[in-house]
């Protein structure tokens, strides 16, 4: 990763490196939309496993307990063709009482240039019972942590 794309990146906490497929390429010649909102998952399940949210990481006693994407968004900057290289960074700027807001960047190595920004509203909810629910407390102490 290039000096320019860390700098494009500096404010993000969590950062993961994807390749630029000849599949992810429509028939206009350019990834197709809907694989920015791919990078865009993809990042988000990072920071949620980096926060101790999913997976092996996730706390045993908020096994009902997890995120939901409410809402997403995407600015597309440049178009982006195979070969290629992303790094997608996300941070979370907004916390709220039951759900908080993650803001996403793809950069392009070939370009060093932002390729899209997008936003993604997680709410918390207890997928047993049914519902929204409070953000656990170790998430809000991991995001303190993750956003420094």
């Amino acid at each position: 990763m290039s000096d320019q794309v860390k700098e494009l990146l500096r404010d993000y906490p969590v950062r993961l490196e994807l390749p630029v497929l000849w599949g992810n390429m429509d028939a206009f010649g350019h990834v197709n939309n809907l694989i920015y909102m791919r990078w865009f998952e993809s990042g988000r399940i990072a920071y949620l496993e980096a926060m101790g949210a999913m997976g092996a990481e996730a706390d045993p006693a908020l096994a009902d307990i997890g995120p939901i994407l409410g809402h997403t968004d995407c600015r597309f900057r440049i178009p982006l063709e195979y070969p290629d290289t992303i790094t997608v960074g996300v941070r979370v700027t907004e916390i709220g009482e039951d759900r908080f807001n993650m803001e996403h960047k793809v950069v392009s190595h070939q370009h060093a240039k932002v390729a899209a920004e997008g936003s993604g509203l997680i709410v918390c909810v207890d997928y047993k019972r049914g519902g929204k629910v409070a953000i656990p407390q170790a998430w809000r102490e991991a995001i303190a942590r993750l956003e420094g």
